[in-house]
């Protein structure tokens, strides 16, 4: 067997049973088997988001290719940790119960500010305060929001799986993309950016995302949010976190994000449509509760 191959496959099991094991109460029950009491699922799922947003940081500031001398570069961390802290303080504080924010409708904003800036205005992005902003605003608010997506309960030790099914959605929409474009795809959709991509592979990831969506509808009714919408919405925007990131990588030059993740690259390379539709699903969620 091939050993790209064979890394590939390991790599991949061990990043969706790491996903697995802290967005449902799977990781939680394994561990209070062994120590009865000892962790609740919703500090796993914490502990993931955390471990991604400074992996993805790290992942940045390499790609973007800081002045090693340069404030920005040492003010990263501390700015993301403060967004980040005022977020999940948040969050832990309400039960991850929404209602209506300005700070997160401006956080919003930025988000799509700064991928306007990366596609239409990148030469911003060479000088060291440019990049510590696009850093900031691509990872800690991203992350920050998705802490947001799951509802918890500390008294009756739940946490449910929109999390989980949002990752579901995330890779049946580039799977079936992939294949789709592989048997049938002849329009590409941004060439020079990601050339492999095709209008007829965008086109079945929607079609058979939107049919996972509506099947998790169905069985999972507890669930916030109508997942048909969240399908359409996670098909329509998730090859657009692809695009986001190949024009990253493009704008500077490199290949991968990172090789934390044998055979797939970095956190960045994986979680590129996780980062986009984490907000646009936010929002969804928002809305939806007030329509």
């Amino acid at each position: 067997m091939d050993k790209n191959l064979v890394q590939r496959l390991f790599g991949g099991a061990i990043y969706g049973l790491l996903i697995i094991f802290c967005t449902t109460p799977l990781g939680s029950e394994l561990i209070n088997s062994i120590s009865p009491d000892l962790i609740q699922q919703h500090y796993l799922y914490y502990g993931l988001i955390t471990f991604f947003l400074f992996m993805g940081v790290w992942e940045c500031m390499k790609m973007m290719k800081f002045d090693p001398k340069s404030w920005e570069k040492w003010a990263i961390f501390p700015v993301v940790m403060f967004v980040f802290y005022r977020y999940s303080k948040r969050y832990f504080n309400h039960g991850f119960i929404f209602d209506f924010n300005v700070s997160e409708f401006l956080a919003l904003c930025l988000i799509g500010i700064a991928v306007i800036t990366l596609f239409r205005f990148s030469k911003e992005l060479y000088y060291d305060n440019g990049k510590l902003i696009f850093t900031v605003i691509y990872t800690a608010l991203p992350f920050s929001f998705a802490l947001g997506l799951p509802k918890f309960s500390s008294i009756e030790n739940t946490f449910s799986l929109e999390v989980f099914f949002l990752f579901i959605l995330l890779w049946s929409s580039d799977t079936f993309a992939y294949f789709t474009g592989r048997m049938f795809g002849k329009h590409k959709m941004a060439p020079k950016i990601s050339p492999n991509k095709t209008w007829e592979g965008f086109a079945g990831g929607v079609v058979l995302t939107l049919i996972l969506s509506f099947f998790i509808e169905r069985l999972h009714p507890d669930l916030r949010g109508n997942w048909i919408i969240v399908g359409l919405l996670v098909a329509v925007f998730a090859p657009f976190g692809d695009l986001v990131e190949s024009q990253l990588k493009r704008t500077f030059g490199v290949k991968d994000s990172g090789n934390i993740i044998p055979g797939h690259g970095g956190i960045l390379d994986r979680l590129d449509s996780f980062i986009i539709c984490v907000p646009v699903v936010y929002l969804y969620f928002i809305l939806e509760k007030f329509i």
